[in-house]
C-alpha cells in the first residue's frame, strides 16, 4: 500500500491550529482595518515574465515553474532538449510560476489598475507565497505573508502608523517586543565617508550579521570583501554606537558633518537626510508613546539594494527566534513595470513565526480557539423535532451549536462531546419535552441544571 505523504516544506494544519492561525490572521486584517488599509488578493501564480529577474539570480532559482497545459514539450527547442540546457528549455516549456512574496504581485497588480485607484493606495494581503528553499525549522516552501503597503506617498507619517500598527498588533498578541529601526540612507552615508560607498552592500551584508558572528568575524569578513584596514577601523565606533536613540542621532550627525572629534569624518548629505528622517519619527512616536520599545540599530540592513529609506524590524523578546515582523521605504516599486519612481513603504508579519511564538509562550486567549460550546444528545426523531427550533435560537445568538447526527448509544455521544473538549452537552428526554425544559450538564463538573428555552439562551449567553 502506498505511504500517503505531503510534498516537504509544506503542513497540515488540524483544525485546533486553524483556529489558532485564523486568530492570528484576524488581529492583524483587524488592525489594518483600523487604520483605512484595503485588502486585495492576487492569483497564486503569475507570468514568469513579472517573476523573473525581481528576486537577483538565486531567487529566481527559488520560483516554482508551472508547466504549460497539454504537450509542453511540442514547443520545445530538440537540440535544448537533447543538451539538457535547463535555463533555455525553462523558457520554453513553464510561462507561469507561483509567486514568490506578495510585493512582486503588488507591484505589478498598481501598474495594470493605477488608473481605477486612490493614491496613497492602502493595501493589505493575508495569502500564500511559495519557495522551492531547502527546508528546514522555520523555514518552509509553503508559507504564509500578511503584508501592508501605502503607495504613492513621501511622508514619513506613513512610517510613523507603521510602527504604531507593529506595536498594537503584538500588543494584542501579547508579546513583548523590540521594534529596531534604521535608514538605508544612513548605511549609505557611513559608507561615504569611511571612502568605500561602492562596496555599500559588502559592508552592510557584514555588519547585519555582528548579533550572529560578533564583531571579530564582521571585521573579518570586511576584510575578505577588500575593505582596506584603515576604514574597518573607522567603522568600529559607528557600528558600536550606544546611547539613547537620541545620543546616537546626535553622534550620527556630528560624524555627517565631518566633526573632527570623530574618527571617521567627511561629509555626507545622505547621511544627514536619513538622519533628520528618523528624528522626524522618533519625535511623532514620542508624542504618541507606544507599548513596545522603538531602537535605533545601525547594524540592521534587510535587503539593502530594495530598500531606500526607514527598515524596520522586529524581534520577539521572550524567545529565541528570528525576525517576526520586516520592512521598509522603497522609490521605485512599479519601475520595473514601466511606472518609476513612485515610493511606498510597508511592512509583513511572519504569520508562522508569530504562530511559534505564541505557542510557546501559551498566548493564545481561550475565546480564539473557537468550538462548540454546546452539543445536543439525539434519542431519537421525536427529540429531534424538538431540540432543533431551540438550536436556531442559540445560533442566531451567534451561540455555536451542534446536534449529534444519529440517535446513537449516549456513552458515543458524551465520548464525542469530550473529544471536541465540547463544555456543554443539552439533554431533552421524554421528561424534559413534556415539562418544555432542557438539562445542560457543564462536562468538567459533571454539573446539571434543567432550564427552560430562554433560560438555557442566557445562560449560555453569561458563559
Amino acid at each position: 500500500m502506498q505511504k500517503l505523504s505531503i510534498p516537504k516544506g509544506t503542513r497540515d494544519f488540524s483544525p485546533q491550529e486553524m483556529a489558532k492561525r485564523n486568530y492570528i490572521f484576524k488581529t492583524i486584517q483587524d488592525v489594518y482595518l483600523l487604520y483605512g488599509f484595503e485588502q486585495i488578493e492576487t492569483p497564486a501564480m503569475e507570468n514568469l515574465s513579472t517573476l523573473m529577474g525581481k528576486y537577483g539570480e538565486e531567487g529566481d532559482k527559488l520560483l516554482f515553474k508551472i508547466l504549460n497545459s497539454g504537450d509542453y514539450l511540442s514547443t520545445a527547442n530538440r537540440e535544448d532538449l537533447l543538451a539538457g540546457n535547463v535555463h533555455r528549455l525553462t523558457s520554453q516549456i513553464c510561462e507561469k510560476g507561483l509567486r514568490y512574496d506578495l510585493t512582486v504581485p503588488f507591484a505589478r497588480y498598481v501598474a495594470m489598475h493605477r488608473n481605477e485607484l486612490t493614491f496613497p493606495f492602502k493595501r493589505f494581503q493575508i495569502q500564500p507565497v511559495w519557495r522551492a528553499d531547502r527546508p528546514q525549522k522555520g523555514r518552509y516552501r509553503e508559507f504564509f505573508q500578511c503584508d501592508a503597503d501605502v503607495i504613492g506617498s513621501n511622508s514619513l507619517l506613513n512610517e510613523v502608523e507603521l510602527i504604531q500598527m507593529m506595536d498594537e498588533v503584538f500588543r494584542r498578541f501579547g508579546i513583548r517586543v523590540s521594534i529596531r529601526m534604521n535608514n538605508r540612507k544612513i548605511l549609505s552615508g557611513i559608507a561615504e565617508i569611511i571612502g568605500e560607498q561602492e562596496k555599500i552592500t559588502d559592508i552592510t551584508v557584514a555588519i547585519d550579521k555582528l548579533d550572529k558572528i560578533g564583531l571579530e568575524n564582521v571585521n573579518a569578513e570586511l576584510s575578505s570583501k577588500g575593505i582596506p584596514s584603515q576604514a574597518i577601523e573607522q567603522l568600529q565606533p559607528i557600528i558600536m554606537l550606544t546611547g539613547s536613540n537620541r545620543e546616537k542621532l546626535a553622534t550620527l550627525k556630528q560624524i555627517f558633518t565631518g566633526s573632527p572629534t570623530q574618527s571617521a569624518t567627511g561629509h555626507s548629505e545622505t547621511g544627514l537626510k536619513g538622519v533628520e528622517e528618523l528624528e522626524f519619527i522618533f519625535n511623532k512616536i514620542d508624542v504618541l508613546g507606544i507599548n513596545n520599545a522603538l531602537e535605533l540599530d545601525l547594524t540592521l540592513a534587510r535587503g539593502l539594494n530594495y530598500y531606500t529609506g526607514a527598515i524596520f524590524e522586529v524581534k520577539a523578546l521572550d524567545v529565541q527566534i528570528g525576525s517576526i515582523t520586516g520592512g521598509g521605504r522603497y522609490d521605485n516599486l512599479t519601475g520595473v513595470f514601466g511606472w518609476p519612481d513612485i515610493s511606498g513603504v510597508g511592512i509583513s508579519f511572519g504569520a508562522d513565526r508569530i504562530f511559534d511564538v505564541l505557542n510557546q509562550l501559551a498566548l493564545y486567549p481561550e475565546e480564539s480557539i473557537c468550538k462548540t460550546q454546546v452539543l445536543f444528545v439525539n434519542f431519537g426523531s421525536k427529540e429531534e423535532d424538538y431540540i432543533l427550533p431551540i438550536i436556531r435560537k442559540l445560533r442566531e445568538q451567534g451561540i455555536r451549536s451542534e446536534i449529534y447526527p444519529e440517535a446513537s448509544k449516549m456513552n458515543k455521544q458524551m465520548s464525542y462531546a469530550n473529544a471536541k473538549q465540547i463544555p456543554y452537552v443539552a439533554i431533552a428526554g421524554e421528561n424534559e419535552i413534556n415539562e418544555g425544559k432542557i438539562t445542560l450538564k457543564r462536562m468538567a463538573t459533571g454539573e446539571q441544571e434543567l432550564l427552560g428555552g430562554e433560560e438555557l439562551l442566557q445562560k449560555i449567553i453569561l458563559l
